[in-house]
């Protein structure tokens, strides 16, 4: 955090010029936290499926098609979960994979240091490796894959020309059916992705 902090110190002091302006590729790499907000049918009577919150490398890939207006594909290496309900512990295993594609406007101008920006577009969820755990061991568990809308913000700061310190956050609405073999349950897991790291501009 110190880190970081001295980071941003230097993006708002460098004398450098910065530019987030058309034909720019934005390359950004970090620490990305998916936070769940589930609710959903009721398993046997123990609550509802809550998966727990999960940090893996996140990275984005944006291209800026004018000064303010950029197209971005957010991706990461898979998340891993386990999913509980509030009466029977843990229930499953599973991974995901949260490739989202917004579009986005930047405020400010090319030549400001400090750029926050705003997104909105779609997702898609796909699911695997689920394993059955406690009450279900031994069992199959099956995600249905999810489309769903997905809004975004974040704020670059400039370190010199090329590189900027990121952070950014998405709020991903991700509905799915989840089969098993005590019955099939509608889970809405809707989680927030944190994300804080570096960018590079090409």
């Amino acid at each position: 955090m110190k880190k970081l902090s001295l980071l941003v110190a230097a993006a708002l002091l460098a004398p450098s010029a910065f530019a987030h302006q058309a034909g720019d590729i934005l390359v950004r790499g970090g620490a990305a936290t998916v936070a769940p907000h589930s609710s959903g049918d009721d398993v046997l009577g123990s609550g509802s499926l809550e998966p727990n919150s999960n940090t893996q490398l996140g990275l984005t890939l944006s291209y800026m098609m004018t000064d303010n207006w950029g197209v971005e594909l957010l991706a990461a290496t898979p998340f891993s979960h386990s999913v509980s309900t509030a009466g029977l512990g843990e229930v499953a295993k599973i991974k995901h994979l949260p490739p989202t594609l917004v579009g986005q406007y930047y405020f400010g101008n090319a030549q400001s240091k400090v750029r926050p920006y705003v997104g909105a577009g779609i997702n898609y969820t796909t699911f695997f490796d689920e394993e059955g755990r406690g009450a279900l061991e031994g069992t199959t568990v099956k995600l249905d894959d999810s489309w769903g809308l997905a809004a975004q913000a974040g704020i670059d700061m400039a370190v010199n020309e090329n590189l900027f310190v990121n952070a950014s956050a998405w709020l991903i609405d991700i509905d799915t059916d989840v089969d098993s073999a005590v019955g099939t349950f509608k889970t809405n897991i809707d989680p927030v992705v944190l994300m804080v790291g570096l960018g590079y501009r090409f």
